[in-house]
């Protein structure tokens, strides 16, 4: 038993079981083969619908039954993987060229799922048929056993196009991902074919047959100067926009329709950029936006946004870029497995492997063919011989005993145990030396094949036979007959499925938008103890004072073009946008603070709001849990950032208030024990943001302080203190640092 024990670091066989895991995930599910530009379950799917034979011309099949099928014999990675991979394959929005043909409800472009593969229904494409599993039956590419070795499946498929290229792949494994683009099928062909006339072509000639990328969605690759070194390096950043068009509106107003979107935007994306349009106008960024309907149907994509009469159409068009997916970065990462291993390759590096893969598998297909042909002529030439000596051959099968004597005959020439009607026919039949593989043919020869017809159509077909092998010997022996072999299989698919272009490449300037200065007002800042925030013109708060000042916590006139600064117990300012803050009616309910600021409801406690533009003429007293005071100048608090250090506080104190001095002359600081302290605002010292403060009450082990009152001279003042009404005027006035009175109930 100790000499099975095996001591080793537990360090390394975590390093070599984590490797061994992620090149599984690398190499046998995340990434495509670099030959046929498949991932695993892509592969094994298509190769069992060809089993199944739900081709092209056969009636469609149940999703459910295709994939049970491919789990059970060769991908045994969950339903959900195969069905996923069978839809985006059905999917023309997501596929240059779609190879499943699917029945059914297969999702859409805005973001719907596919139904259950217990509803939908699929096939294959012809193309898929002619270009990817069309010579499986000739030995072109190895097969290997599956997980548990009761089916073979094909290591790789003998795709007939650089499918990697055109149809592009996306794929995240452990460290490193993959996103390919997909191109123009004719495009690419035509790289293909002359690069195999010209193996030396570069990158730049490459790019003269692929202009760049073509997503099934359209739009606009706007980088067409980066183009290069994204193919020559096979990564890079493709940036993308969405076609648009003006279209004339109803009473002279504009609209503008976007009738192709970028790639990135497929799926979820088109709803977040109804939304960021919707949101442009809520948060005034632009008064521009009338009315914005998605119009998109089978016909394609049509988002109609109606503009006002006299709007700047192209600053709003450049609106759109710039805070909109309506343009859009795609990251390249031309990553696939090479030989085995993965690797990022250019253009160039792509077609070279296809190119060679190309060259093995036609080796393959025609060494097949040429041995079927060979087999075929060997027989031929055997029946054509026996039809030449026919009646010696007759008289052989009538003399015979049995099958293996007459055979012995016709091959050895052997006589013994056969009767011969003349004796001239035994010497005939001595020297008869047929092939094996021809006396079976002739055995097993029908009477029917001795009409004249019948052996002039055997001749024919000798000859017919003869001239393939000359073809199949001439292009095995021959590499350029190899290549035109290949192109004329290229053309043909091209001719049959090529179509024109749709994304548009071109070299485009980063959109700028000008933003419209808002006219300066005055508006009044409402929130209400909820913590929800909204502001109101001028006429109205005046109509409705009253209400305003019962209803909310905090009211002040601002500028719409100010800022608002929210002041917390953690001792942080967060500063928000007027312009951010939702304008409108004084019965609308607002927007949370919290959702136009960094403000966190969950840690924090709103201490006081103000005017950024109020405090730049005041200072600021800032009072602390442990009776710290400082003033503060107000201006020190207009920062750019949205959220700041407000104020330094020590290890467990927080803020208790701030407040902005204007005509106030005593400060009256009230602690948790019942003691109230009422001292000249004059003893509080002036410091920086950063100082903590001075000390403003002796306070006992745990007490703290919890309200802080203002008061003015000779102005009365009181507050409900204990159910009783107390005036803090006539608390007796007191120095700063000392304990104060107690007040009693």
């Amino acid at each position: 038993m100790e000499d099975r024990i095996i001591q080793t670091e537990y360090s390394e066989v975590m390093e070599k079981s984590y490797i061994d895991y992620a090149m599984s995930v690398i190499i046998s599910r995340a990434l495509p083969d670099i030959r046929d530009g498949l991932k695993p379950v892509q592969r094994r799917t298509l190769y069992d619908m060809q089993e199944l034979g739900i081709k092209y011309d056969k009636p469609y099949r149940k999703c459910a039954r295709i994939v049970g099928d491919t789990m059970g014999k060769y991908h045994p990675h969950g339903d959900s993987s195969i069905y996923d991979a069978l839809v985006v394959m059905a999917q023309d929005f997501k596929k240059g060229l779609p190879l499943v043909d699917g029945h059914g409800n297969f999702g859409s472009i805005e973001g719907d799922g596919a139904a259950a593969m217990r509803y939908t229904e699929a096939r294959l494409r012809k193309i898929t048929q002619t270009a990817f599993l069309e010579d499986l039956d000739k030995d072109v590419v190895d097969f290997m056993p599956n997980f548990d070795e009761t089916e073979k499946e094909p290591v790789v498929l003998p795709v007939k196009i650089p499918n990697l290229l055109i149809n592009g792949a996306e794929g995240i494994a452990v460290g490193m991902a993959t996103s390919i683009p997909t191109h123009n099928l004719s495009e690419v062909i035509d790289a293909t074919k002359a690069f195999m006339r010209d193996n030396t072509l570069t990158t730049r000639e490459l790019m003269k047959y692929v202009k760049g990328p073509d997503f099934p969605t359209g739009g606009i690759v706007c980088n067409q100067d980066e183009l290069l070194d994204i193919y020559e390096t096979g990564t890079g950043k493709l940036r993308l926009r969405g076609t648009v068009v003006r279209e004339k509106g109803k009473a002279g107003k504009t609209n503008v329709v976007i009738t192709e979107i970028p790639y990135t935007m497929i799926g979820a994306n088109i709803s977040k950029f109804l939304f960021d349009v919707a949101a442009l106008a809520e948060k005034k960024q632009t008064n521009d936006i009338v009315d914005i309907t998605n119009q998109s149907s089978k016909e394609g994509i049509r988002i109609v946004i109606e503009l006002r009469k006299d709007a700047d159409v192209d600053n709003f068009i450049n609106l759109l870029y710039k805070k909109t997916k309506l343009e859009d970065t795609f990251g390249v990462n031309m990553l696939a497995v090479a030989d085995g291993r993965p690797e990022t390759l250019g253009i160039r590096g792509i077609l070279q492997h296809f190119v060679k893969f190309q060259f093995e598998v036609t080796t393959r297909k025609y060494k097949t063919l040429l041995a079927k042909e060979t087999e075929r002529r060997e027989v031929q030439e055997g029946l054509i011989k026996a039809c030449n000596v026919i009646d010696l051959i007759i008289e052989i099968l009538r003399g015979s005993k049995d099958r293996a004597m007459a055979k012995k005959c016709l091959v050895e020439g052997d006589t013994t145990g056969i009767k011969f009607k003349y004796k001239e026919s035994r010497i005939m039949a001595e020297q008869l030396m047929f092939t094996e593989r021809q006396a079976n043919a002739i055995l097993e020869m029908r009477l029917y094949k001795l009409i004249g017809l019948e052996i002039e159509a055997l001749i024919k077909e000798h000859d017919e036979t003869m001239a393939n092998i000359y073809r199949y010997e001439d292009i095995l022996s021959s590499r350029d007959s190899m290549t035109q072999v290949i192109i004329n299989e290229l053309d043909d698919i091209k001719k049959e499925y090529g179509r024109k272009r749709r994304t548009l490449i071109e070299n485009t300037e980063q959109a700028v938008y000008v933003e419209k200065k808002a006219e300066e007002m005055d508006v009044y800042f409402l929130m209400d103890r909820f913590g929800y925030a909204r502001t109101i013109d001028v006429a109205t708060f005046e109509r409705n004072n009253e209400a305003a000042l019962a209803e909310n916590k905090y009211v002040f006139m601002c500028k719409n073009t100010g800022k608002v600064c929210v002041f917390t117990n953690k001792g942080l300012l967060h500063t928000i946008k007027v312009s951010d803050i939702p304008f409108g009616k004084f019965r609308d309910k607002g927007v949370p603070i919290d959702n136009i600021s960094n403000y966190d409801t969950t840690t924090e406690e709103i201490v006081c709001v103000a005017s950024q533009s109020q405090l730049n003429l005041y200072r600021i007293v800032f009072v602390t849990k442990d009776a710290m005071l400082k003033i503060v100048d107000g201006g020190e608090f207009d920062v750019s950032k949205r959220s700041v250090a407000a104020t330094k506080l020590q290890d467990g104190d927080t803020l208790v208030s701030v407040e902005v001095l204007k005509e106030q002359r005593n400060i009256v600081l009230r602690s948790n024990d019942g003691y109230f302290l009422r001292f000249p605002l004059e003893e509080i010292p002036e410091k920086k943001k950063a100082a903590i403060g001075v000390r403003g009450m002796k306070l006992g082990a745990k007490d703290m302080i919890t309200d802080v009152y203002y008061t003015q001279n000779a102005v009365e003042q009181t507050i409900e203190y204990k159910d009783k009404m107390l005036e803090l005027n006539k608390i007796k006035l007191g120095k700063r640092d000392g304990k104060g009175v107690k007040v009693r109930a």
